[in-house]
């Protein structure tokens, strides 16, 4: 079976595994599912035979042990759940993965499904019972407050059942179609006046290329392939669409489709709406940003095109053991507690590294249970941004781990705060890289990298966001794919001002934009979560050392509290403009920073 090596070794930054090793996760899972399963069903089974003994009243004694059961049953399925998943990402275009992975999904939906009864019974109890039992909980309280919140939207048994079974064979066959339909374009690109036949993650290393007329020609590539299935997709997405608004507006009765995502945010929807209009406002500091670049790195006219056109001093190549040493080295200057949970990922082999056709493009961490290490997936091609990547993912990894002694239910945070690790490890790295530097050229180089990822992870998102609140509700009223590609393109367009010319192809970008697909509204995490890293960073530049145990304990906390209770403890208002204006405040003084190197 692709993707398993049931020999345990250890292996050495030095060294990239060829594949992670997914052993640690479930052992034999394709032969031995049903025993697997049949152990899942036995637990089921004994939280069903409690059903009778369900009551308001019932002893604290009795719901612990059914509350134990079910962080028992979570655990199973999510290391299940993930070894499906990894499996699949290392390629999409394996067919024995995709089967294994859709049974695996249909089963542990039905175990699931059975359960549900005890979430529906939950959100009935009385205030006064259910404080009386969630005092009992001790970490389980904040998911247990989680269930009772979405009491409004929460439709009947049999409803939730069908509407579970329904999302196997709909949304989620429609994104695994979507994911091996567009893992599977291959791209040709001219280099040297040879052609090449590339996947995405290797075109997209053309758009950073020096040479003006080879980013022009990566872009022209990536949409010709993208714009030649628009009809596929565009039907795609907005079959998607429909299924979010029939069942979150049409059944649940969520004020908006983006209240959906914001209930299980646990963020105000007043939050998100000012984080967003502050990001519109901000647009004129990216758009000064690339004015500047423009002369910096000689374009004339700045087009959507160059956006990332490298700086000279960017042009190298970096290998695989010397970015791995970069980033553990900067997380070791902040944290050496960081840096060893960092160097765990290697020594265990819990990270894909290497770029291959088929593999899931982009990188993500998976954080499957407390405990066990987070898996990592990372397309490295030995871009300088690459390294940035590592370091983000592994955030995310160390996040997890900081967290490892809360429960299955409790030890992820919700979105917007999942972002604050990964984005903090950027900056890490970031900084570590300008203190190292005293040339002039490179840390102009060093700021355009900086307030190019700035732009991408807060600006980009939140206008990928806006393009979602309208699209959602045009095709509502009925647009085509045609009518959203030239929305998107106004949106662009409104983004950039006078700054960038936007070239009429890049209409087809949302369709490249797997977020947008699997999870609407996700996007906005991304703003959050680098803004707010922003303001911690301010405070960790004047805090020093002292900042440190501050932030590690923000991560240790993991998701058992509410967003709000968590960020108030470090300052932050997350309701107030005035906290998304100063981290813009500080992206403004790097734009400053970056027009100083010009004198």
């Amino acid at each position: 079976m692709a993707g398993r090596n049931t020999t345990r070794r250890k292996t050495s930054p030095a060294s990239p595994p060829d594949r992670w090793d997914l052993t640690h996760l479930v052992k034999d899972p394709v032969r031995q599912l049903d025993r697997y399963l049949s152990e899942l069903d036995s637990q089921v089974t004994r939280i069903e035979a409690a059903r009778p003994g369900l009551a308001p009243a019932m002893p604290t004694q009795e719901f612990e042990s059914i509350l134990k059961l079910s962080e028992s049953i979570a655990r199973g399925s999510s290391r299940l759940g993930a070894y499906a998943y990894l499996w699949f990402s290392e390629n999409t275009t394996d067919s024995a993965a995709r089967s294994f992975k859709t049974h695996v999904e249909e089963r542990l939906t039905a175990l699931h499904n059975r359960l549900l009864f005890f979430e529906l019974w939950w959100q009935g109890v009385d205030d006064a019972n259910a404080s009386r039992l969630m005092a009992a909980a001790g970490d389980l309280r904040y998911h247990l407050e989680t269930i009772r919140r979405y009491k409004p939207y929460t439709l009947s048994e049999p409803e939730e059942k069908i509407i579970n079974v329904k999302n196997v064979t709909g949304r989620s066959a429609v994104n695994t179609l979507y994911d091996v339909v567009t893992n599977g374009f291959s791209f040709t690109i001219t280099e040297g006046g040879k052609k090449k036949t590339l996947n995405r993650e290797g075109l997209m290393t053309y758009v950073r290329s020096p040479k003006a007329a080879v980013r022009q020609a990566a872009y022209r590539e990536l949409y010709r392939v993208f714009s030649a299935q628009r009809d596929l997709l565009g039907e795609m997405y907005k079959t998607l669409v429909n299924d979010w608004k029939s069942e979150n507006l049409g059944l649940r009765h969520f004020a908006s489709p983006i209240a959906t995502r914001n209930i299980g945010n646990d963020v105000p929807d007043r939050a998100v709406d000012v984080l967003l209009s502050v990001c519109a406002k901000n647009a004129d500091i990216f758009q000064q940003y690339f004015r500047l670049k423009a002369r910096i790195c000689g374009i004339k006219p700045m087009s959507r095109y160059h956006l990332y056109a490298p700086h000279r001093t960017e042009s190298r190549k970096f290998a695989y053991a010397d970015a791995v040493t970069m980033v553990l080295d900067a997380y070791r200057g902040f944290s050496p507690r960081l840096a060893d949970l960092a160097q765990q990922v290697f020594t265990e082999r819990h990270i894909d590294a290497p770029t291959r056709p088929g593999k899931i493009g982009g990188a993500y961490c998976y954080s499957v249970v407390p405990g066990l290490t987070p898996y990592v997936l990372l397309n490295f091609t030995g871009d300088a941004r690459d390294i940035a990547t590592m370091a983000h993912e592994l955030g995310h990894a160390v996040h997890g781990m900081m967290a490892a002694h809360h429960s299955a239910f409790t030890f992820h945070s919700t979105l917007p705060l999942a972002e604050t690790a990964s984005v903090f490890g950027e900056r890490i790295l970031s900084d570590a890289l300008m203190r190292q530097e005293s040339n002039k050229n490179v840390r102009q180089g060093l700021l355009l990298g900086q307030l190019d990822d700035l732009y991408a992870t807060v600006l980009r998102q939140a206008y990928f966001v806006r393009f979602e609140n309208t699209a959602h509700r045009m095709i509502a009223e009925g647009a085509t794919g045609d009518q959203l590609a030239q929305t998107y393109l106004a949106e662009l367009r409104q983004q950039f001002g006078k700054a960038v010319t936007v070239p009429d192809e890049f209409r087809w970008e949302w369709l490249t934009i797997p977020h947008i697909f699997a999870s609407p509204f996700y996007c906005y995490a991304y703003s959050f979560g680098n803004l707010l890293v922003l303001a911690l960073y301010r405070k960790y530049q004047a805090e020093g050392a002292a900042f440190v145990p501050k932030y590690l304990d923000l991560l240790a906390t993991g998701g058992s509290e509410p967003p709000a209770d968590i960020l108030s403890r470090v300052g932050v208002d997350m309701n107030a403009e005035s906290f998304w204006q100063s981290g813009f405040d500080t992206i403004r003084e790097m734009v400053g920073q970056l027009e100083a190197t010009l004198s």
